[in-house]
């Protein structure tokens, strides 16, 4: 079995019979991911044996998931190509989707020989063609393609599919974990930057997008800014010329707490503030200083959290300004004060990355190639990861532990946000919230081989922030018992 890589900050990849054929990216980081032999396992008669990751019925991964192991005919369709898989993210999605709770359902078929209909995980991967059907599929052997749309399935080791239903993407100066990440979080904070920025910064969706001057005076505030969502938009702003306001939680110590701050600032963030921070009654002056009385406007907000966090993302958009909501974890509902809606004609929408990329093809093909492009410059830098080989040994109960460490690390952060992004003493070691793959939702950081655990909320912790909660929740109670315009409603 592959060794893995164990990182603070890290997001689980699996990496199927990888990665020998990596080219070398002339990163650091690169230097730090496994080496695997390349492998292959062959069948009678040219047959190619296959491993994937499978349910037949929703549950908890740790009850449905199961190995199987099928053979794949050397004769395949002439529209169709022969992959073996290099990368694949486990995803919060990818479990909701195991689970029974994502908003799409995966195909249950007996395509690959299982003995009743089952489904294979996996949204987002990076696969390499081993053989096509045709010479007219455009595809060559060695090239390497990610799936078209969401729901291909790519916890496995080897695929047959069609050639129109994978994109094509250049591998130079790449690594098989950074095509394999591109297409949900980059992507997630591209379009809605695009789509919902400024102005200056929208375009159609084969480019010409303007850059603004640095402190040309467009401004985004985001929660959850610590992701994989969130540390893209801040590179993203900051190449076109956009300056951010970040929220993330306060860390077990101020010296973390600083640390984080810096390592954001160091992508390009503006400003860098606590929750803490963020919904005490001084937030208000301090952004009146940032953005000079309100005469910068603070045009867009971004939120996956929910609950006070939103509303206090909502209360600090300018004149006009759009809060976009790509994600829950608070499971908390969003509130909104009536009178942000009257008198501040602020908007608020949510936002699906699979249904954009459904409508705009040619647009997802743009955002990945150009994100792509970033990266080879050095002027995007991908977030570490934590790998997990998967080689034809590894066995069922290891890549079961590893999808079920990832449920227990998301677990958690759904208790974290919940609690307003206080500060907690967990049995899992420096758990990050991070928005990572995926389209609506987000993925968090895993510690493979970290006990489950039970998080226990720092009393003291609550009782620091509950002054300024307590009269939050006071002042909108007093709200709500009269006809006011600043009525609270919920979305």
């Amino acid at each position: 079995m592959a060794t893995s890589l164990r990182t603070t900050t890290a997001t689980t990849v699996l990496r199927p019979l990888s990665s020998a054929l990596r080219p070398a990216a002339g990163r650091q980081a690169a230097q730090h991911l496994p080496r695997v032999a390349r492998r292959y396992k062959s069948g009678p008669y040219g047959y190619t044996q296959a491993k994937a990751l499978v349910f037949s019925k929703e549950g908890e991964p740790n009850d449905v998931l199961q190995l199987h192991t099928h053979s794949i005919s050397p004769s395949i369709p002439s529209s169709a190509v022969l992959l073996r898989a290099l990368a694949a993210p486990i995803n919060p999605a990818d479990i909701n989707t195991i689970q029974g709770t994502y908003g799409a359902k995966p195909p249950f078929t007996q395509l690959i020989g299982t003995p009743e209909p089952a489904a294979i995980p996996g949204n987002e991967g990076v696969f390499e063609v081993v053989s096509v059907g045709s010479k007219d599929s455009g595809l060559a052997k060695g090239d390497w393609v990610i799936p078209s749309a969401s729901s291909f399935g790519t916890w496995r080791t080897h695929a047959v599919a069609e050639a129109k239903d994978v994109m094509k993407v250049s591998k130079e100066g790449l690594t098989p974990t950074q095509v394999a990440t591109v297409s949900v979080n980059p992507c997630t904070a591209y379009r809605i930057l695009r789509t919902y920025g400024p102005g200056e910064i929208r375009a159609g969706s084969d480019g010409g997008m303007k850059a603004l001057d640095p402190g040309s005076g467009g401004w985004f505030v985001q929660n959850g800014a610590n992701s994989g969502v969130g540390r893209a938009a801040i590179q993203l702003g900051k190449l076109w010329g956009l300056r951010s306001i970040n929220v993330v939680r306060e860390r077990e110590t101020a010296a973390e707490t600083e640390a984080l701050k810096a390592e954001l600032t160091g992508l390009g963030a503006t400003v860098v503030v606590t929750e803490k921070e963020f919904l005490a009654r001084e937030w208000r002056d301090r952004l009146a200083e940032l953005t000079r009385g309100g005469r910068e406007s603070v045009g867009l907000g971004l939120n996956c959290v929910g609950g006070k966090s939103a509303t206090a993302v909502a209360r600090s958009l300018g004149e006009s300004g759009t809060m976009v909501s790509y994600g829950g974890m608070a499971r908390q509902p969003v509130m909104l004060p009536t009178g942000l809606l009257i008198f501040k004609d602020v908007r608020f929408v949510g936002f699906w990355l699979s249904k954009w990329n459904e409508r705009d093809p040619t647009g997802r093909r743009f955002a990945i190639e150009d994100v792509l492009g970033m990266i080879r410059e050095g002027r995007f830098r991908d977030v570490p990861v934590e790998e997990v080989g998967w080689s034809w040994g590894t066995e069922e109960g290891q890549l079961r532990e590893a999808v079920q460490g990832a449920l227990a690390t998301i677990l958690a952060a759904y208790e974290a946000c919940k609690n307003g992004g206080l500060k907690f003493n967990t049995m899992l070691a420096n758990i990050e919230m991070e928005q990572r793959r995926m389209a609506i939702d987000l993925t968090y950081t895993v510690t493979l081989g970290a006990p489950t655990g039970l998080i226990h909320a720092d009393i003291k912790s609550l009782k620091r922030l509950g002054n300024e909660a307590e009269r939050l929740e006071q002042e909108d109670k007093f709200k709500r018992q009269k006809p006011s315009w600043d009525a609270v409603t919920s979305m």
